[in-house]
């Protein structure tokens, strides 16, 4: 019987220092200083030079990179050492020193290699620069683009500022179901699956918001959830078929509530992540501290297209003003339809903001309430910034006999053709039949937030592995992109 061959490498590995403390803690010695402390450091081998008698390198670990100082006198297996290739995780002990030239280094008394790297490693200086490469291999991209792991760093903080924000003022973080029997809370196409004991059709859920608002009957007043969502439409930059949402329900309160909650915890994030309340997007300054603006749908339309329109509007003069601007309209579009596709056409992409888009209509809108002073309307905002909705709320429809006839309405737009209309869900409003208090209800994109507070244009680059076509040869395989809203 043959013998496995015998692995080299060792089982476990003790560091005893992170680079970035070796940064803070020495990184005032005078050139040519040794400290005669010894520490022990693990990471990945990003450069390396030799000089004859001496080899120089870069170690990187999670939290920054420092220089490797080895001499063919002192450090054992010199020439193992001058032979690893870039990309090898290395253990290192030895002694803090600054060199004449005033590098901060490690002199290595002793090394280790914990991994080799078989496939070659592109150096810091080059990069990646193909985008499929760097989406599908996102375990290179991320040692050798500094900007990616800033991103995806700023990322992981802001999801844990959020939610240490909403538990110090007594929300309740809830997990709710992935699979959905019914798809709803949001006007998308589902992803469908089947459960084969139950031999059952499942929807990956598109939203988390008919059982958030369960809960809030179930008596959570406070109440949110950092859901992965699944909706079944294209991609471009702003969209990936799945995402994250912070999504929440706050009892007792409307939509004006809500608006205070989404400026407060965007300016607290931008105050903690960056500094500062003003950011620079795409070359353009951004004041995100509160109040935002405040500005209805129809006053936005008027402002930026110059139509005025009301939800008396004759219908075939709105199809009438799509016609014109090359909007395609159905046979099932009413008014209000008409008028939010002209919005979203003409004027939202040129609001900068921050801005809190007001007023929406009913027929769009099947789970808010109804304005209370404008008929037509529901209690609805959009926050705008840099051109694209990062957040979406309502004072929550709460009537079970109003809702049950928007999901009607709902269903009927589904027979005439939109996909994306919502069915009835009779649990949901049997839920509503035990009452539902007055509640504010918010969906933030956290994909989208991490983009303007990191400033990138892309979702792809804020999310660790986006949706790719599979792999076939060396074609591209980048999934085009689809829509712009």
């Amino acid at each position: 019987m043959s013998t496995p061959a015998q692995d080299s490498t060792p089982y476990r590995f003790g560091p005893t220092t992170a680079v970035t403390e070796l940064l803070e803690g020495y990184g005032q010695l005078e050139d040519g200083e040794e400290t005669g402390v010894e520490v022990t450091v693990a990471g990945r081998l990003m450069l390396r030079r030799d000089q004859g008698k001496l080899a120089f390198g870069v170690l990187a670990d999670q939290t920054g990179r420092i220089q490797l100082f080895a001499t063919q006198a002192s450090t054992p297996d010199f020439d193992g050492f001058t032979s690893l290739h870039i990309g090898d995780w290395l253990g290192v002990t030895g002694e803090v020193i600054k060199t004449r030239r005033g590098e901060l280094s490690v002199r290595v008394g002793s090394w280790v290699r914990l991994a080799e790297a078989r496939l070659p490693f592109p150096d810091k200086w080059h990069g990646i620069s193909d985008p499929d490469t760097r989406f599908r291999q996102r375990y290179v991209d991320l040692w050798v683009t500094d900007e990616a792991r800033r991103v995806f760093t700023l990322r992981s903080r802001a999801v844990s500022l959020m939610r240490r924000w909403l538990e110090d003022r007594d929300f309740i973080e809830v997990e709710t179901p992935v699979f959905h029997p019914i798809p709803g809370g949001a006007a998308a196409s589902p992803f469908t699956t089947h459960h084969n004991a139950l031999d059952l059709d499942l929807y990956l859920r598109i939203a988390p918001e008919l059982y958030l608002k369960r809960l809030t009957v179930g008596g959570f007043e406070r109440v949110f959830e950092i859901a992965r969502v699944f909706r079944n439409e294209g991609l471009s930059t702003r969209h990936n078929p799945e995402f994250t949402m912070l999504e929440l329900y706050q009892a007792y309160a409307d939509y004006g509530d809500i608006m205070v909650l989404v400026e407060e915890l965007v300016a607290h994030l931008a105050q903690e992540l960056l500094g500062t309340t003003s950011v620079v997007y795409d070359g353009r300054e951004l004041d995100l501290s509160a109040p935002w603006r405040r500005a209805t749908m129809f006053d936005l339309l008027e402002e930026h297209s110059g139509l005025r329109v009301d939800m008396d509007t004759p219908r075939s003069e709105l199809v009438g003003y799509c016609e014109e601007r090359g909007i395609s309209v159905e046979d099932h579009h009413g008014v209000g339809k008409l008028i939010l596709e002209l919005y979203e056409k003409t004027a939202e992409a040129e609001l900068w903001g921050p801005v809190f888009v007001t007023d929406y209509p009913k027929e769009v809108s099947p789970l808010a309430r109804d304005h209370r002073t404008s008929p037509g309307l529901v209690e609805r905002f959009e926050g705008i910034v840099a051109g694209r909705e990062i957040c979406n709320a309502f004072s929550e429809l709460v009537d079970p006999d109003e809702q049950r006839a928007r999901f009607g309405a709902q269903e009927a737009d589904r027979a005439a053709g939109d996909d994306e209309a919502m069915v009835v869900d009779e649990d949901y409003l049997r839920a509503l039949e035990y009452g539902l208090p007055p509640t504010g209800g918010l969906g933030i994109g956290v994909d989208r937030l991490v983009m303007l507070l990191g400033g990138v244009s892309a979702i792809r680059d804020v999310i660790l592995f986006p949706t790719l076509r599979p792999e076939q040869g060396s074609s591209e395989q980048v999934l085009p992109e689809q829509g712009s809203s």
